[in-house]
């Protein structure tokens, strides 16, 4: 079996855990003792990270057996198998926390954002954000990726995004042509350049400066409709190349079917990463 792509941040886990001294293994348990265990998922979800979980059994000792039965990308029901792990009862135990860390957690990421696809019915992508926690960014990442959605940019040097930070810095003295200018630079130079809009004006600045992405900010699900409207009709009327139209701001699971049928090409969702919920996994284990 190949090593993991995040052998890296497993490896750092075990070793923020300390799992090569565990105190309770090494006074507790039988000497020599073996085991088989299994890894069950506890709810139906969606998996992500059993390479990862699996890369943690493997670092700690390389005497364990580790098999993937569901791998990452495939749903799984309650009471389902997802990895199978032979070796020294010592190190299963050991590595038992890192592994189903990483495995739950990702499978939660999983799991939230194909009940995000589902909702959004094919419409509108479901895309991540760079809400993600220290370290496990790509892990994060891929695990969106397992549940059906799509990767945003991955990190600030890749692309532009012009938020209201940005554009409220000018004090209300933007200088419309450097503005433009800077976006064309950008734009030669290959990055995508993205632009939050919070109102009519600043859609309108954003489409004559040509961005690639206009991403229209906390606007409500009720006036949506009408705002994509306006935005395609404006640009078919006026010559101007159509941005994709995403949505970002306060998107629930509740609004997602809606804002999907508002004719939006993305939809963003912060939650998908920084607060979703862990798909419950416990370790069974036989001594052997």
């Amino acid at each position: 079996m190949k090593p993991s792509p995040f052998s890296s941040v497993v490896k750092e886990a075990l070793r923020e855990d300390r799992a090569w001294s565990d105190a309770t293994s090494r006074f507790f348990l039988p000497p020599g003792a073996r085991a088989e265990a299994v890894v069950v998922s506890r709810a139906d979800g969606v998996v992500s990270g059993a390479d990862c979980a699996a890369e943690a059994f493997r670092l700690l000792d390389e005497k364990c057996r580790v098999s993937i039965v569901a791998g990452d990308g495939t749903p799984v029901r309650k009471g389902g198998v997802v990895l199978r792990v032979s070796g020294p009862l010592s190190s299963i135990l050991s590595a038992e926390r890192t592994a189903l860390n990483l495995l739950c957690h990702l499978s939660g990421i999983a799991t939230l954002t194909r009940e995000f696809v589902r909702r959004a019915g094919g419409r509108a992508k479901i895309l991540d954000t760079r809400k993600t926690h220290p370290s496990l960014r790509d892990m994060e990442k891929w695990a969106v990726v397992c549940g059906g959605g799509v990767n945003h940019r991955r990190d600030l040097s890749d692309d532009v995004l012009i938020k209201e930070n940005h554009l409220d810095a000018w004090g209300g003295k933007l200088d419309a042509p450097r503005f433009f200018s800077r976006v064309r630079a950008a734009r030669d130079r290959g990055l995508t350049v993205m632009m939050e809009a919070r109102d009519r004006k600043e859609i309108l600045l954003a489409l004559d400066a040509g961005v690639d992405v206009l991403l229209l900010d906390n606007f409500s699900v009720k006036t949506l409709p009408k705002i994509v409207r306006w935005i395609k009709t404006l640009c078919r009327d006026q010559g101007l190349r159509r941005p994709l139209l995403e949505v970002s701001g306060g998107v629930t699971l509740e609004t997602t079917a809606a804002i999907s049928r508002s004719g939006v090409d993305r939809i963003s969702v912060g939650r998908l990463t920084h607060s979703v919920p862990a798909l419950d996994m416990g370790l069974d284990v036989r001594p052997i």
